[in-house]
């Protein structure tokens, strides 16, 4: 009975892990033909982009605070509370910024997306569209994924800008250290690899946050209590897949760009 249970539950990952590789590709290949809803997109990009800038904004500034904190506590042991600039601004846009912003707007946008289509699963709109001769995947999915990468890649912007300021906040007023000695170490210490590092995760992370959800919405079965699943389910593997691809691409890119 066990040994069935565990073939079981092994079968439905497989399978589930290949349908999502298939609708994904799907979804981002409609991005290369016609039709294209532009309208769509710039709706999604809104819900997206400034729906979710004040949780990013604010989530990047209180981590970069605490960022600040501990390592001045940590580097005033060896005298080098200097470089706090430095490490705030790497740690920041190479790893905290990206994950961070990922991580909060699939909190926000990965479960709405999964709620409002499987809502539309479970009252037949996405039947009566297909009935209407409307490609669901290209209306509903492809924008969505478009708009969460687009946005995505300029909200990681705002919470590695707003890290550092954090981070220069609690510098100045609760460290009580020199502000413009703590900006030019967070300017000086960067290089290009950093940059790319940090702004190529999120292309990544937006077509995982937008893909995860319509997937998972896509498939809803079983009513209102079906929606509330696939929201949860859109969410934790959204996040999850987060933070393994980047790990991953982490990995690769630390091979390409080897630090100093």
């Amino acid at each position: 009975m066990a040994t069935n249970n565990i073939e079981r539950t092994a079968k439905q990952l497989v399978l589930t892990a290949q349908d999502y590789s298939l609708f994904a590709w799907r979804a981002l290949m409609n991005l290369f033909s016609p039709p294209r809803y532009w309208p769509e997109y710039l709706v999604q990009s809104d819900i997206v982009g400034f729906g979710s800038a004040s949780i990013v904004l604010l989530s990047g500034f209180f981590t970069g605070g605490v960022l600040a904190l501990q390592s001045a506590a940590t580097l005033s042991q060896f005298g080098a509370t200097a470089v706090t600039g430095q490490f705030v601004s790497i740690t920041m846009i190479r790893e905290l910024g990206p994950v961070l912003t990922g991580i909060m707007v699939a909190g926000r946008n990965a479960s709405s997306m999964a709620s409002e289509l499987g809502s539309m699963v479970v009252t037949e709109q996405i039947d009566a569209m297909r009935a209407l001769g409307v490609d669901p995947m290209r209306k509903l999915v492809t924008p969505r994924i478009f708009a969460c990468i687009s946005m995505l890649f300029f909200l990681t912007i705002v919470a590695d800008a707003f890290g550092i300021l954090g981070g220069g906040f609690v510098t100045v007023f609760l460290n009580h250290q020199d502000g413009t000695q703590y900006f030019s170490k967070a300017w000086e210490s960067l290089r290009y690899p950093d940059i790319i590092q940090g702004l190529v995760k999120p292309l990544f992370s937006g077509y995982i946050i937008a893909s995860v959800g319509c997937f998972y919405g896509m498939r809803t079965t079983g009513g209102t209590q079906g929606v509330g699943r696939s929201t949860i389910q859109a969410v934790v593997n959204a996040s999850v897949s987060i933070i393994l691809v980047d790990f991953l691409v982490t990995r690769v890119l630390l091979a390409l760009f080897p630090p100093l």
